[in-house]
């Protein structure tokens, strides 16, 4: 009998796995050699959550063809933790109900090695059945009376305390033997970063250790307990990452933890983070609510800032996210634009399917389609590097931890920046992301202007290397509160920047405001006055923050319209008409040009969308920055990317011209006319060939000094200027 015959058997159209003695790993999984940069190879992943139903009717040769019909090069299925999927001899680690001595993990992992994958495994250990809490009830989270905590959904399962020794031993244990038995490349952790505080006996004892103080009742900001137990978990989680990675590398030495990451990076230190990942994946399955797909390239863009060049990924599935409808397919179209945003901002995709049964085929010919046309271009996808965006979206982890007044009014700390991206967005300036927390490692020389959507906690060291960064004579547009606060929410006396603003502060944050205007103020022309001819005044932001110049503003382009009634109408007039109170702020110091917004431009117009304030948003960056290194002229909403790769460059048109931009699932694609891009060569180089790589020609194109100006005929969903130089 083959070894295939020994493991498996097709009947009435499903598979039963054969208990063998066969049914261990064969020669090719035990011989593999992970190689040290293994994570650079894979460009399009595939992971499976395997469910206990699937044992009876998985058909791993169903699965393993279709991973070669779409390209895949790496693929991480569910191995242990909550349930294993191979015969393991670790105690208490549960097998699959029906699984018995058969080993389909291994049977998968062979099957994928032959195709020159890379194999990860996929570990979940946030719960754990009642016969391993009755013989270890210390592996358990606690409430607060001690009590312990049941899974929210299954009632047979507990939930694990993440930070004690369920994760120090009994993970442990299992990753060491599955990496012992097939030699996976590493393990991608689900669940890792507990959300709550753990009353159990380990954390009781631990944490009193760490801080001098018990453990905090709630999750409360203003209580001390809180932010010391945030530095405890903190440092316990480093702990563990290390003592995974340590322990699975003595038997395979190039293997590591990948870590799940959503939310989790804003209570991390990021240098912290970026000396132990070689990679991650954000697990952004799809949008929700008024999500716009531009969000899966922002918060990839947020990831790529933490690990600089490495490569970083998306994890999407084809499902809907809002009701956790994972077993049924949603619009390909919607998951042709999701893909695609990544795609272009460099991402990795890797979709994630839950269940191997076959419930609802309706994805596979989108996965198929997706990838194969990767795997095509693939060349023009292997970027060398950062995007050759020349403005940069400083992103910080500490103002979104601490900065409070954005959860009073119940908005998020991440909606100022929202409202500059999608500005952005609109205009066509490509951006990227740069971490506050790893200035000294960004590269943000690169940049012609740093933009600070409100950020509001910086510490004095960030503060002195933004000033570093203007004295060289980089472009600074800030709003609001931004460096109002230290970098652990403490409000200092003025902004820390306040010498670059050229303003103090004058008084408490004022809001929210009604019928508050701006001014427009032509007595001398300015480029911030762009496109407002005709408007005498256009709106104000909802807050804003008194100050007063302490510099010379020698142009003025903007006045403070103070609100006045807006009921009844005939009250409804300025009483402040004569008023000259600057309140935008635009000088030159030395090379650098510098905008301060006094007020929530950003945030309000992510709020109402108002297109007079992101013209001024986009007049702001287009005078600190001048002029940048592509630009896409034609109609439509397009997101532009420009990347740079060995022997190439490409610049990605992604169409969000949709009726469902704002709020999904999008229904079709609604292709948009003829673009004109026009992009700056690298000095000394001479162009060889330019393609269109969705519609697979050669556009018009002609080379105009340092320039190349391609006619793209229209774009669909998502077309990449390919030029080989």
């Amino acid at each position: 009998m083959t070894r295939r015959d020994a493991i498996h058997h097709l009947g009435a159209g499903l598979v039963t796995l054969a208990a063998s003695a066969e049914a261990a790993p064969g020669p090719l999984t035990a011989k593999h050699v992970t190689a040290p940069d293994w994570y650079w190879r894979p460009m399009r992943w595939f992971t499976m959550n395997i469910t206990h139903a699937d044992v009876g009717q998985f058909d791993p040769d169903f699965w393993l063809d279709y991973l070669k019909r779409c390209h895949v090069d790496a693929a991480s299925w569910s191995s242990g933790g909550i349930v294993a999927y191979h015969p393991t001899k670790v105690p208490f680690h549960q097998r699959a109900r029906g699984l018995g001595d058969r080993d389909l993990l291994g049977y998968l992992i062979e099957g994928c090695r032959k195709q020159g994958m890379v194999v990860t495994n996929r570990v979940d250990h946030h719960a754990l059945p009642a016969e391993t809490f009755k013989a270890h009830p210390e592996w358990v989270r606690r409430d607060r009376r001690g009590e312990p905590v049941p899974h929210p959904v299954m009632a047979d399962l507990y939930m694990t305390c993440l930070l004690g020794r369920y994760n120090e031993t009994f993970m442990t244990e299992v990753m060491k033997e599955i990496v012992s038995v097939y030699r996976v490349d590493g393990f991608n952790h689900n669940r890792w970063s507990p959300s709550v505080v753990c009353h159990c006996e380990y954390c009781r004892e631990t944490f009193p250790k760490f801080s001098g103080m018990p453990l905090p009742s709630k999750e409360d900001a203003s209580d001390p307990a809180w932010g010391r137990y945030q530095q405890w978990r903190e440092t316990r989680l480093f702990e563990l990452w290390d003592h995974w990675n340590t322990e699975i590398r003595k038997i395979n030495p190039n293997a590591f933890v990948l870590p799940g990451v959503a939310g989790e990076l804003d209570r991390f230190d990021m240098a912290k983070v970026r000396a132990r990942a070689k990679t991650l994946y954000l697990d952004y399955q799809g949008r929700e609510g008024l999500t716009p797909p531009w969000m899966a390239g922002k918060r990839g863009k947020e990831l790529a800032s933490l690990l600089g060049t490495n490569p970083v990924g998306l994890t999407f599935q084809t499902g809907m996210e809002e009701y956790r409808w994972k077993d049924a397919s949603g619009p390909a179209a919607e998951t042709k634009l999701w893909v695609s945003e990544g795609v272009a901002h460099g991402l990795r995709p890797k979709f994630a399917k839950f269940s191997g049964t076959l419930r609802d085929r309706r994805y596979e010919s989108v996965l198929e389609e997706l990838y194969t046309w990767q795997w095509k271009h693939e060349k023009y996808l292997r970027n060398t590097g950062h995007t050759i965006a020349h403005v940069g979206i400083l992103h910080s982890h500490a103002t979104h931890r601490h900065y409070k007044w954005s959860r009073q009014v119940g908005e998020t700390a991440d909606d100022a920046a929202r409202g500059v991206y999608h500005a952005l967005v609109e205009a066509r300036i490509p951006c990227d992301l740069v971490n506050s927390a790893l200035l000294d490692e960004s590269e943000i020389e690169r940049f012609k202007t740093l933009i600070l959507p409100n950020v509001a906690c910086l510490s004095d060291k960030e503060c002195d290397q933004i000033r570093a960064f203007v004295k060289k004579g980089g472009g600074l547009i800030a709003t609001l509160q931004s460096s109002l606060f230290d970098e652990t929410g403490k409000r200092r006396s003025d902004f820390g920047l306040a010498d670059l603003f050229g303003v103090q502060i004058s008084g408490e944050l004022q809001g929210p405001m009604k019928n508050s205007y701006l001014r427009v103020n032509r007595e001398r022309n300015h480029a911030l006055l762009a496109g407002f001819d005709g408007a005498a005044r256009i709106i104000n932001g909802v807050f804003r923050v008194p100050v007063r110049p302490v510099a010379t503003f020698p142009i003025q382009p903007f006045h403070f319209v103070a609100p006045y009634p807006d009921l009844p109408m005939e009250e409804m007039f300025p009483r402040d008409d004569d008023r000259r109170q600057p309140e935008v702020f635009a000088r030159e110091v030395g090379a650098a040009k510098i905008v301060f917004f006094p007020f929530d431009i950003d945030r309000t117009f992510w709020e109402v969308l108002n297109p007079d304030l992101s013209a001024l948003i986009v007049n702001a960056v287009r005078w600190t920055a001048g002029e940048g290194p592509v630009s896409v002229e034609g109609p439509g909403i397009l997101d532009v990317a420009a990347w740079r790769q060995k022997e190439s460059m490409t610049v990605h048109l992604v169409n969000l011209t949709n009726p469902m931009m704002m709020k999904g699932p999008v229904r079709e694609i609604f292709p948009v006319g003829a673009q004109v891009v026009r992009l700056r060569l690298p000095a000394g180089s001479k162009v060889k060939k330019v393609r269109l790589l969705t519609a697979d020609s050669e556009p018009q194109s002609a080379i105009k000094g340092p320039w190349i100006e391609v006619k793209v005929p229209s774009v669909a969903l998502h077309e990449v200027v390919a030029i080989d130089l």
